[in-house]
């Protein structure tokens, strides 16, 4: 039996108000339990609330209406600032600081939490190896492509060790080619690492490839229209997948589905 790290109970997010006719429903209803090591797809059409949902799982924004449960506590509509540790968010555009090298970024992330010594310098490079960076930790972001960038970004989230990644649409600004790249690597960090990963996408390939269990999303107001459990052995997502007859079955009916909430 697995261990239950992460639930959201009937989460849902407005915001406005109905009396001076502005209101907007973002979220409506939204449950989920996450278990450990879980690899979680959030799968949804632009502008449908994915990234509103997955701010509230960060502790970025609140919810509205609902509860989460950390480890099988209550902390409420908003991640607590005492429970921030067990998380990690990379977000679509890699928000990094220009004015630090690709380590400098890793350490702001480490002093920020107040976490100091030896054993946290030694992790800045382990991450920095992780994503295939530790030849860069002396490099600025303005010197790195979009790709290495967004790695950074990664090793950034990971360098305090939280038990829970969260992943906005990572890969959501690079050309076609880095984003298949990058999908892999995202991959293969989660085989190194063993974290429990969130992760919102739009993209019904990578979310084949990546994901455990991906829950899509209807249009705005959001709700979980299907939960699609992915079958296919972690040896098997290599850049042979697209011949994976599994893999095609599930992107046909993905596919449909998706095409479906248009």
């Amino acid at each position: 039996m697995q261990n239950k790290v992460f639930s959201v109970k009937n989460i849902a997010k407005s915001f406005g108000s109905e009396k001076e006719h502005n209101y907007i429903e973002v979220i409506r209803d939204i449950s989920m339990d996450i278990d450990e090591k879980e690899f979680i797809v959030i799968l949804g059409n632009s502008g449908c609330g994915k990234s509103t949902f997955l701010k509230i799982l960060g502790g970025i924004d609140s919810a509205t209406k609902g509860s989460m449960e950390l480890y099988g506590k209550n902390i409420g509509r908003q991640i607590p600032r005492n429970a921030l540790k067990h998380f990690g968010f990379v977000f679509q555009s890699n928000n990094l600081l220009p004015w630090r090298t690709a380590e400098g970024n890793l350490r702001f992330n480490l002093n920020t939490m107040k976490l100091k010594g030896p054993e946290w310098e030694k992790r800045i490079d382990e991450m920095l190896d992780i994503v295939g960076l530790l030849d860069y930790k002396k490099v600025y972001p303005h010197e790195l492509s979009g790709g290495m960038k967004q790695r950074v970004g990664i090793a950034r989230a990971l360098v305090h060790d939280p038990d829970i990644l969260i992943l906005d649409q990572p890969l959501g600004a690079l050309d076609a080619i880095t984003r298949k790249m990058l999908s892999y690597e995202i991959l293969n960090i989660w085989k190194k690492t063993q974290k429990t990963i969130i992760m919102v996408t739009n993209n019904v390939d990578e979310a084949i490839l990546l994901a455990n269990r991906i829950f899509v999303f209807s249009n705005k107001p959001a709700v979980i229209t299907h939960e699609i459990r992915v079958d296919i052995p972690v040896e098997q997502r290599n850049h042979e997948i697209a011949n994976n007859q599994r893999f095609n079955e599930l992107r046909e009916q993905i596919n449909e589905i998706v095409r479906a909430t248009l």
